[in-house]
């Protein structure tokens, strides 16, 4: 016999060829090889194929029953050509009272993506990726073009670019001269470049680096975590058992972790900020808790004064939610 009696036992309907063996709709042994189990496929599809059995009904008798042992053959193949399915089918045969892990790994591979898993998530990073630079460089334009209308930062951008000859070459006599459009346009170039030269954007409108979007993080993420354990066992040694004194950088570090604030954030903020909460040394606790209670009594007083805060009061007090009133017509 080609498989143990006790295998049939294990066969479900529904599962790979049902109550049949795969083995035996190809006629061929479980330590058949790959080219076996083809060879056996291609001469039982040449026998039972839909095409010839078009063109001469008469070789395979009655045509509904030749058609479902062509799709038992196609079902026959499918399950024992690939290594994996092959196994599964091979553990169901040797073991038929595992009715549940089989039709676990059956159906498994049967619902399983086609694509892999892997490079779905890779294409998904990657379009992320290229939004994300996009629509940063689309900011720092914005940022450009708005500070190119700013008359202080055009007058020291137009007064630099005469000092550099720049705004000379733009209105060129002869064969090579211009419209007055083409020359205005080209100077508003030159001011621009120079004030992205010149000007230290910072915060989300700071010019995009390459390594700052989500798949560079991704892929450089261990250097960063071991960057940040090195770090951190730095900072344990050099001011918790050392006891040395911090310094500006470390200052300012601590006062950005009490205010909650992101690299991007805090680097946004004026340097005369940043020289004022040194100034105040806001790295130590109680002065920062000082300077927090301030900010919020002063932020009270702002909203007290603002009109439309009032107004925002007095609409809460007289119709705010859960008023009712009679409206006289």
């Amino acid at each position: 016999a080609l498989l143990l009696p006790r295998a049939a036992r294990g066969l479900t309907e529904g599962l790979y060829c049902g109550r049949r063996v795969c083995y035996e709709v190809l006629g061929v042994s479980r330590q058949a090889s790959k080219a076996e189990i083809a060879r056996a496929y291609r001469q039982l599809a040449r026998r039972y194929h839909p095409d010839r059995l078009r063109a001469d009904p008469a070789a395979t008798g009655d045509s509904e029953a030749a058609h479902e042992k062509f799709l038992l053959i196609a079902t026959a193949y499918e399950t024992l050509k690939d290594e994996e399915t092959r196994k599964d089918y091979d553990y169901m045969l040797d073991h038929p009272e595992e009715y549940y892990r089989h039709y676990y790994h059956y159906y498994s591979r049967r619902l399983a993506p086609k694509v892999d898993v892997r490079i779905v998530i890779l294409v998904t990073v990657c379009a992320i990726s290229v939004f994300q630079f996009f629509s940063w460089w689309s900011s720092y334009n914005e940022a450009i073009n708005y500070l190119a209308t700013v008359p202080k930062y055009r007058i020291q951008a137009t007064e630099i670019a005469k000092q550099q000859g720049l705004l000379n070459k733009t209105k060129e006599k002869g064969k090579n001269r211009r419209s007055k459009e083409e020359i205005r346009e080209e100077e508003e170039e030159i001011i621009k470049d120079i004030i992205k030269n010149k000007i230290d954007i910072k915060g989300g409108y700071q010019k995009p680096k390459i390594y700052d979007i989500l798949l560079f993080q991704i892929l450089l993420a261990p250097f960063y975590l071991c960057k940040y354990v090195v770090w951190y066992c730095w900072w344990i040694y050099c001011f918790s058992i050392k006891g040395q004194e911090y310094g500006v950088e470390e200052k300012l570090y601590i006062i950005r972790r009490y205010m909650k604030m992101s690299q991007s954030q805090f680097d946004s903020l004026e340097d005369h900020q940043k020289e004022t909460f040194l100034e105040r040394q806001l790295w130590i606790r109680e002065n920062y808790e000082v300077y927090k209670r301030e900010q919020e009594e002063e932020l009270k007083k702002k909203m007290a004064l603002d009109p439309r805060w009032k107004r925002y009061r007095r609409w809460m007090k007289n119709e705010g939610p859960g008023r009712l009133t009679f409206i006289d017509d």
